[in-house]
């Protein structure tokens, strides 16, 4: 399973709640943006039989996806965003609201994109650009924050091959 219950000697989030401990994964992108590796994720996640919840910082970058997304070559990505409408029928959502609902398992955190939802979904992929100190830097940010929440971390580069874990 791509999540665990609450671990004991870890505090609940709210009296009486049982905290759910998320997988996220930090993808250190270095040998493209996330327009280039953001379809190959997608499509890994569709063939699961999963859905996806891509949460953008901004409008403007909503955008961009979503024309990377039609432009991939393989596979065919379904998509829309939350000003398409119909947000529940997209198997994959670009959005700016993280309220956003597709009943999405998966949850992609974008160009520097945050949530405090992470316990909404069974995974999440944070993918940072590497060659960005900024970015860099509030990643490993996000990373002490999600470790100190007791979440199962795993960090993932872009290598020549692919996605190397590490």
């Amino acid at each position: 399973m791509l999540f665990r219950r609450f671990a004991p000697g870890l505090p609940a989030r709210t009296a009486g709640e049982v905290s759910v401990l998320i997988e996220i994964g930090f993808y250190h992108l270095t040998r493209s943006d996330v327009r280039h590796a953001l379809p190959q994720l997608l499509a890994r996640t569709l063939a699961t039989g999963k859905r996806a919840l891509v949460l953008c910082p901004d409008a403007d970058t909503v955008t961009a996806l979503d024309r990377s997304l039609w432009q991939a070559d393989d596979p065919w990505l379904p998509h829309g965003s939350a000003a398409d409408g119909d947000a529940d029928l997209q198997p994959i959502l670009l959005a700016t609201d993280e309220r956003a609902s597709n009943t999405a398992q998966f949850l992609f955190l974008v160009n520097g994109a945050t949530s405090a939802r992470l316990d909404a979904f069974e995974r999440v992929f944070d993918m940072f650009d590497g060659n960005d100190a900024a970015a860099v830097n509030s990643a490993r940010q996000r990373w002490t924050a999600g470790k100190a929440a007791g979440h199962t971390l795993t960090y993932w580069q872009q290598t020549a091959r692919g996605w190397e874990k590490k």
